[in-house]
C-alpha cells in the first residue's frame, strides 16, 4: 500500500467519525491525557520501556469507567501469572532452547484453551498471561538471570499504565457504568414499546426484525455491563440481581409480542380489548417525553390488562370457531404484560436499589454453555502457530524473528475465540500498517531534531486525539486501536531518541509479518466455523428445554429465564451478522424462552389436586414426548407427531373441562406447538 493510499485511508476513517459526541471527545482527550501522564511517570521512574505504560492506557481505554477498571484488573492478574510462569519456564528449561520455546507454546495453548471458554474481561486475562511468558521469556533467552529483571520491569510499567487510566476514568468526568445500564435499559423498554406496537397493529415484518435484533443485541450489552459495573462499585453488587432478572423479563416480553405478530388473532370480542389496550399503552410509552420518570402509572395499567386478559371469557362471548386459539391468545398478552410490569420495575430497582441484598432471594449459579471443542481447537492452532515460528527463529538465527513470534503468538491467542478471528486480525494488521508512516514521521524525523517532552506531545497529540475518536466508534474501534497500540510501539518514545532507521524497519517488518503469519493459521489450521459454536450452544438450549420436561425438580421460572439469557447472550455474537440465517436462530433462540416458560406452567399445573389425573398423565406423556422430539429430531425430518399431539389435547381438554385452570394447560400447549412451528430447524437436532 503507498503512502497516498495509506493517507486517502487515514482520511476516510476520519471522515467516518463526523460529529463526535461529547462523550466521545470525552473520552479522547482523557485517554491521551491519561497515556502522557503514564509516559511522564515512567520517565520519573527510568523503567527500560515507557512505551509500555503509554501503551495500557490504550489497550484497557473504554468509554465506561468500570470497563476499563475491569480490563484493567484482568490485565494485572494475566500480566502477574504471565510474569511468574516466565519466570518458572525459563529457569527450568532456559539452558536449552528447544525444550523452551516448546514449553512455552505449550503455554500459550493451555491459556489459550482457558481464555476460550471464559467471557469477556476474564478470558483477556487467560489470553494475556499465555503470550506475556513470550514476551517476557524470549528476551531472556540466553540469559535466563535477566527473566526476573524483565517480569518486574514489565508488571512495573502495566501497573503503572492501569492506575493512570483508571484513576482518569474514574475521576475526570467519568462515565460510569451503572449510569450506562439505567440509560441502555430505558432504551431497551422505549424499543420494546415500539416493537409491540408494531406487532400489534400488524407493522412491517422487516422492520420488526430489525428492531428484534436490535432489541437482543442490547441485552447482551446490558449482561455484559453488569459485571463491569460490579467492580466499578461495590455498592453496585445488590443491583445485580435485578438486572439479571430483568433482562430474562426483556426476553420474556420480547418473545411474547413476537409470538402475538406471528399469530394474529382473530376478530371475537374477548380478545379485541385486551389488544386494544396493550397496543394504547406501548404506544403511548413510546412516544410520551419523559414517559419513564415515573413507572407506577403504567405498572398500574398493565396490571390492569394483566388480570383482565387472565379472565376467561364466557363461553357465550363470540370468540370465533376456537375457544382455545382466544384463550391462547389472552394468556400470552397476560405474559406480556406481566413481563413488561417487572421490566419496568427493575428499572426502578436499579434507579433506587436496596441498602443491602436479600440473601433469601439470590439467583441459583448459571450452567454457563462451555464450548470445548471450539477451546481445544484455538488451543492448537495458537501452540502450533507459535511453536513453528519460534523453530523458524531458532533455525535462521535472524534476531528480528523474535518479534515475529511474539506476534504471532499475541493474535492467535488474543482472537482466537473471535467469531470471525480473520476480519478481526485483518482489522489489526490495517491498523498497524497505518501506524507506521506516522511512528516513523514522529520518531525517526521530528523527535531526533527536536527532543524533548515538550515536542513529543505537540507531535503525538494531533495524532492520538482523532484516534481515540476512532476507538469510541464501534466501527473503527479495531483499527483505531491497533493503530494507537502500535504507533506507540513503533515510536518506542524514550527520553534521547535517535535517527536509527534500520532497527526501526526490521522490527516494523516483523511485526506485519507476525500478524499476517496468524491470519494465515487462522485461514488453514483448523478453520473455524461460527455456525459450529452457534450449533453447539442451540443444542444446549434444546437440551436445557429437554431437562424442564423430564427432571423431577422443577426449578424456578426466573432461573429458567437467567439461564435462557446466557445462551442468547453466547449466541448473539456468532450469528448476528449471518442475515436471515441468523435472524432466525435468534428468533428460535427468544421462543425458546417462551417454550420453556409454558412447560414449566405444565409441570406446575400437573403437580397441583386442581386437575384430574388422567390430566396430569396426558402432560407428562406429552412432554416425554416433547423432550424426544428436542433431543432427536433432525433438521429437514419430519415432525414427530409432538405438535399434533399438543393440538389433540388442548382440543380434548378444552371440550371436556371449560375450568380455568384446564384452559390454561391447553393454551400452554397450544403455545409450545405454535413456537415449535415457527422455528421447526431451531427445535430439531443438528446433523453434526
Amino acid at each position: 500500500m503507498t503512502w497516498v493510499r495509506l493517507k486517502g485511508y487515514f482520511e476516510t476513517s476520519l471522515a467516518g467519525l463526523t460529529q463526535p459526541t461529547r462523550s466521545d471527545w470525552i473520552f479522547a482527550l482523557r485517554t491521551v491525557s491519561a497515556g502522557l501522564i503514564a509516559l511522564l511517570a515512567a520517565y520519573a521512574l527510568k523503567l527500560d520501556h515507557p512505551q509500555w505504560a503509554m501503551m495500557t492506557v490504550f489497550i484497557v481505554a473504554q468509554p465506561v469507567a468500570g470497563m476499563v477498571l475491569a480490563k484493567g484488573f484482568y490485565r494485572l492478574l494475566g500480566t502477574l501469572a504471565g510474569g511468574v510462569a516466565a519466570i518458572g519456564i525459563t529457569t527450568v528449561f532456559g539452558t536449552n532452547p528447544w525444550v523452551l520455546v516448546t514449553v512455552l507454546a505449550v503455554w500459550i495453548g493451555i491459556c489459550t484453551f482457558v481464555s476460550s471458554l471464559l467471557r469477556n474481561p476474564e478470558a483477556y486475562g487467560a489470553a494475556l498471561a499465555g503470550y506475556t511468558a513470550m514476551i517476557i521469556g524470549l528476551p531472556a533467552f540466553g540469559q535466563p538471570h535477566l527473566v526476573v529483571n524483565l517480569a518486574v520491569a514489565r508488571c512495573a510499567e502495566i501497573v503503572l499504565g492501569i492506575v493512570c487510566a483508571g484513576l482518569t476514568s474514574r475521576l475526570i468526568l467519568p462515565k460510569l457504568a451503572s449510569d450506562a445500564i439505567i440509560s441502555r435499559l430505558k432504551r431497551c423498554i422505549l424499543d420494546l414499546a415500539t416493537y409491540a406496537g408494531g406487532a400489534f397493529s400488524g407493522g412491517d415484518p422487516a422492520t420488526l426484525s430489525g428492531l428484534h435484533r436490535k432489541l437482543v443485541t442490547d441485552t447482551q450489552t446490558l449482561g455484559e455491563m453488569r459485571a463491569y459495573a460490579r467492580l466499578e462499585a461495590p455498592s453496585f453488587a445488590p443491583r445485580a440481581h435485578p438486572v439479571r432478572r430483568t433482562i430474562g423479563q426483556l426476553l420474556s416480553a420480547l418473545s411474547a409480542a413476537r409470538a402475538l405478530h406471528s399469530h394474529a388473532a382473530p376478530k371475537n370480542a374477548a380478545l379485541i380489548p385486551v389488544r386494544s389496550e396493550l397496543q394504547a399503552l406501548v404506544g403511548e410509552l413510546a412516544t410520551k417525553s419523559g414517559a419513564l420518570d415515573d413507572t407506577a402509572p403504567w405498572v398500574a395499567r398493565l396490571d390492569a390488562i394483566s388480570a383482565k386478559a387472565r379472565q376467561m371469557p364466557d363461553a357465550s362471548t363470540d370468540q370465533g370457531d376456537d375457544r382455545v386459539g382466544t384463550i391462547t391468545r389472552l394468556t400470552i398478552a397476560a405474559d406480556f404484560a406481566e413481563a413488561l410490569k417487572q421490566v419496568l420495575r427493575g428499572l426502578d430497582a436499579l434507579r433506587a436499589p436496596a441498602t443491602r441484598p436479600v440473601r433469601g432471594s439470590r439467583q441459583p449459579a448459571l450452567v454457563v454453555h462451555r464450548d470445548y471443542p471450539g477451546a481445544s481447537r484455538n488451543a492448537v492452532r495458537a501452540a502450533l502457530a507459535t511453536l513453528l515460528v519460534a523453530a523458524f527463529w531458532l533455525t535462521t538465527k535472524w534476531s528480528e524473528a523474535a518479534g515475529t513470534v511474539i506476534l504471532v503468538a499475541v493474535v492467535s491467542s488474543l482472537f482466537a475465540a473471535r467469531p470471525d478471528p480473520v476480519q478481526v486480525a485483518w482489522g489489526f494488521f490495517k491498523g498497524t500498517l497505518l501506524a507506521l508512516p506516522f511512528a516513523f514521521l514522529v520518531g525517526q524525523i521530528a523527535m531526533p531534531a527536536l527532543p524533548g517532552f515538550g515536542w513529543f506531545v505537540l507531535f503525538v497529540v494531533p495524532i492520538l486525539v482523532p484516534t481515540a475518536l476512532g476507538m469510541a466508534n464501534p466501527r473503527y474501534v479495531g483499527v483505531a486501536t491497533a493503530f494507537a497500540i502500535n504507533f506507540l510501539a513503533f515510536l518506542s518514545p524514550h527520553q534521547a531518541m535517535t535517527y536509527d532507521p534500520g532497527p526501526f524497519f526490521a522490527g516494523s517488518a516483523s511485526v506485519l509479518v507476525g500478524i499476517l503469519l496468524a491470519i494465515g493459521v487462522f485461514i488453514l489450521v483448523l478453520p473455524a466455523d461460527p455456525w459450529l459454536a452457534a450449533n453447539r450452544i442451540v443444542r444446549a438450549m434444546r437440551e436445557d428445554l429437554a431437562r424442564l420436561c423430564l427432571h423431577e425438580r422443577v426449578p424456578r421460572r426466573s432461573a429458567f429465564e437467567s439461564l435462557a439469557y446466557d445462551r442468547i447472550n453466547q449466541l448473539m455474537p456468532l450469528v448476528q451478522n449471518a442475515g436471515r440465517k441468523g435472524d432466525a436462530v435468534l428468533g428460535g433462540g427468544v421462543a425458546a424462552v417462551t417454550v420453556g416458560l409454558e412447560i414449566l406452567r405444565l409441570r406446575d399445573a400437573s403437580q397441583g389436586h386442581a386437575i384430574p389425573s388422567e390430566t396430569a398423565l396426558s402432560i407428562a406423556n406429552f412432554l416425554r414426548g416433547l423432550a424426544r422430539e428436542l433431543l432427536f429430531r433432525a433438521p429437514g425430518d419430519p415432525q414427530t407427531s409432538t405438535v399434533t399431539v399438543a393440538r389433540q389435547y388442548a382440543a380434548g381438554i378444552a371440550q371436556r373441562n371449560g375450568a380455568g385452570e384446564m384452559l390454561q394447560i391447553a393454551a400452554s400447549l397450544r403455545i409450545i406447538a405454535a413456537a415449535m412451528e415457527d422455528f421447526p430447524d431451531f427445535f430439531a437436532r443438528d446433523k453434526g
